[in-house]
């Protein structure tokens, strides 16, 4: 057995923090902090997946009004110890395009599209954190049969929590956070 390279070993015993992801320049891409661990995206991604986040990002720019920018690859800064990175996101923020993290308030929408390895995280950690953090709208995309279920959640501004909005099969129509109309299969038609 190796021993882990230098970078992976936390710089205090209270493990990382959200400023620590920018100074890991060997870390591989999709390097999620949650709870001060780092998580990583270590199995390779299947085509299914991959597939329907640029999909579904080609088709949300079209439809987003102007003012409303579609992002992927970009973490959240929830607090100092979560910087998850949703497969997608939605803000009407301006944006630095030098920085490497959206603030949760500047947060519309935040996408996860569920793989093996990261279904308990997609369906109840980031669930949870992301509502705790003020993230009005959080879809969970799931592969059902080879075509994708959306579950949608709001956010409930009493309980401080989610609430579900609807499981969408075939097609997404929602008039928030802006006027979106998905025909889902569409999304992974020739697969």
């Amino acid at each position: 057995m190796t021993s882990l390279p230098d970078w992976m070993r936390p710089p205090r015993a209270e493990g990382w923090f959200a400023e620590d992801l920018d100074r890991l320049p060997e870390a591989p891409r999709h390097t999620e902090l949650i709870d001060g661990a780092l998580v990583f995206m270590m199995s390779p991604q299947r085509w299914w997946h991959s597939h329907l986040v640029t999909m579904l990002t080609i088709t949300l720019m079209q439809q987003c009004p102007p003012g409303i920018k579609i992002g992927r690859e970009m973490t959240i800064r929830l607090d100092s110890r979560n910087r998850p990175e949703p497969d997608l996101l939605a803000t009407d923020s301006p944006v630095d395009r030098d920085r490497t993290w959206l603030a949760p308030e500047d947060v519309l929408l935040a996408v996860e599209v569920v793989s093996p390895e990261s279904a308990h995280r997609d369906r109840t950690v980031k669930l949870r954190k992301y509502a705790e953090a003020g993230i009005p709208h959080y879809w969970r995309i799931e592969d059902e049969d080879g075509r994708p279920v959306v579950h949608v959640y709001e956010l409930d501004d009493g309980t401080g929590s989610y609430a579900p909005a609807g499981i969408f099969r075939g097609t997404l129509r929602r008039p928030v956070p802006f006027d979106i109309d998905l025909d889902l299969d569409q999304l992974v038609a020739g697969l």
